[in-house]
């Protein structure tokens, strides 16, 4: 697999020490705090959105008052990764059309990626395999 892009240094840093903290480095875990810590509001809040103790989401942070429409999206596209979840009431704000509207969709993808790897893995091959027939 490719080596994995962040958004910046604090995106790198805050992605190590979470799964360094968390002593565990399953799909679920790097797809969560890879995505939570592309925002500066999600990595700043990270104790309102995950509960360590219990080793959870916290869907309640989804209304503070720190959130803003992307870090909402972010939450929403990680807590998604996390298990599955959606809103009630509200699973079409977890819809592509709304998480991927703005300038994090590249990072997106990438969490994607961590929380399915051997899916995109065999994906590669054959989008390489594809191009070596275009040629």
């Amino acid at each position: 697999m490719n080596p994995i892009r962040f958004r910046d240094a604090e995106h790198e840093s805050f992605y190590y020490r979470m799964l360094d903290e968390r002593k565990c480095n399953d799909g679920y875990h790097r797809a969560l705090f890879y995505t939570l810590g592309i925002s500066r509001d999600t990595r700043s809040h990270i104790r309102d959105l995950f509960d360590f103790s219990n080793g959870g989401i916290k869907p309640g942070g989804l209304v503070a008052s720190w959130q803003t429409g992307s870090s909402i999206r972010v939450c929403r596209l990680a807590f998604n990764l996390w298990n599955g979840w959606t809103e009630k009431g509200g699973e079409r704000y977890s819809t592509p059309h709304e998480l991927f509207d703005c300038s994090y969709a590249p990072y997106f993808f990438e969490a994607i990626q961590l929380r399915y790897p051997d899916y995109c893995r065999s994906q590669e091959k054959n989008f390489k395999r594809l191009n070596e027939q275009v040629r």
